[in-house]
């Protein structure tokens, strides 16, 4: 089959968005490296140590030259940020709250973000000039574009697409781990602890088996001691993670805490109701796996099993009608 000569610039465009997401992919696994090492070290310190060494500082890391690299390449993507939006303006404010969400609190993410964007939109122009050069003529020059707009593209948009990656992951943790931690919250202030008191407990218990939630439990305690009131604090957290259950719970609280009603039954009843909804949400993740298994199982796993019943019969019946043509 002769190879048809137009195809030249889709591959071409198909290549170099496909390197752009593999410079994004490397450049994200070299700088998540040392952030999750620093994490790994923190938890295994605390478990070590036991609940009460968990306020205790563990020992920092010596710094290596990957840790220079990253300073150095944050600072040049912050300054590509200021060039390419303002501090205040609307796409730094939603970058910023996305970050947050993600779990980046530095108020200089989002020149970070919008920097990283700009320089892997950057990456994928220059990539698509180089394709063109070493193409030569070989390329129409109608399809020329594709081979700069294509990985443009995908660089301009890949961060978005890891961040949406990383605000899910975010608060599926946060999903699985919040029954737990109501249970905790209900048997401390059952015990005749204060709230206050009850979500300091429940983040120290919880920061070595569900981080993310005790980051954010972390914060709030923090926020409570900054002199906001507890509603304020509450309401933030809501903001922070955006997810209906915790939105739930928070005004289940304030409620509460309002009208004076038992904050211990309210959280019982509360907790019940999340064990119930995580068990329905298992079912639900099951009911969907026979839907999920039918592509692999019609495109690869039958054709296999076809080949390999029916392969043997099938030659076997070759053989039988070339004797019989003989």
């Amino acid at each position: 089959m002769p190879f048809d000569e137009t195809m030249i610039p889709f591959l071409a465009a198909l290549l170099a968005s496909g390197a752009v997401l593999l410079v994004a992919q490397a450049l994200r696994g070299m700088f998540g490296n040392r952030q999750r090492v620093q994490r790994m070290h923190g938890r295994l310190t605390r478990h070590a140590a036991g609940a009460r060494a968990v306020a205790v500082a563990a020992p920092a890391l010596p710094e290596s030259p990957l840790s220079s690299l990253k300073a150095a390449l944050n600072a040049v993507a912050e300054r590509v940020g200021q060039r390419v939006v303002k501090d205040d303006g609307e796409e730094v404010n939603e970058a910023g709250l996305a970050l947050v969400r993600a779990g980046y609190r530095n108020r200089r993410a989002p020149l970070v973000f919008w920097g990283v964007k700009a320089g892997l939109t950057l990456c994928g122009l220059l990539l698509g000039l180089v394709v063109r050069l070493l193409a030569g003529n070989d390329i129409p020059l109608g399809m020329v574009a594709l081979l700069f707009i294509c990985p443009a593209v995908v660089g301009l948009y890949a961060p978005n697409v890891w961040l949406s990656r990383r605000i899910k992951a975010r608060r599926l943790d946060i999903i699985n781990s919040l029954p737990d931690a109501l249970d905790l919250l209900v048997v401390c202030v059952e015990a005749g602890m204060g709230l206050d008191q009850a979500f300091s407990r429940v983040a120290r218990e919880m920061a070595a088996t569900n981080p993310v939630l005790a980051e954010e439990l972390n914060l709030v305690i923090l926020e409570l001691r900054a002199g906001k009131s507890r509603a304020e604090a509450l309401k933030n957290l809501a903001a922070r993670v955006a997810l209906e259950d915790v939105n739930s719970l928070v005004t289940l609280i304030v409620q509460a805490d309002a009208f004076g009603t038992s904050i211990s039954s309210t959280l019982r009843v509360y907790s019940d109701t999340m064990r119930t909804t995580r068990f329905q949400r298992a079912e639900e993740i099951a009911a969907k796996m026979p839907v999920k298994l039918l592509f692999p199982l019609v495109f690869c796993i039958l054709p296999a099993l076809f080949v390999t019943i029916m392969g043997p019969a099938f030659i076997k019946l070759m053989q039988v009608f070339a004797q019989m043509g003989q």
